[in-house]
């Protein structure tokens, strides 16, 4: 069962790994940056090795048994 939330930003978008830190998906840059490089990350159904990603309102962003939504505030 995967575990669904959303997260609303205030700019225009936010770097993938800044998302998983915001969205206390996981809870160090360290930690995003090593499950980005291991290909375990997914934006949208696709696999996504760029931790500078720009993830904007409306992309749903995966990993394993989590996903986030993101939302404009």
């Amino acid at each position: 069962m995967i575990e669904k939330e959303t997260c609303a930003i205030h700019t225009e978008f936010i770097k993938l790994g800044d998302l998983l830190k915001f969205a206390s998906v996981l809870p160090t840059g360290g930690e995003a940056k090593l499950a980005i490089q291991d290909g375990v990350v997914y934006v949208n159904g696709e696999v996504c090795t760029m931790r500078g990603k720009k993830i904007r309102p409306g992309d749903k962003v995966r990993i394993e048994n989590y996903e986030v939504e993101v939302v404009a505030e």
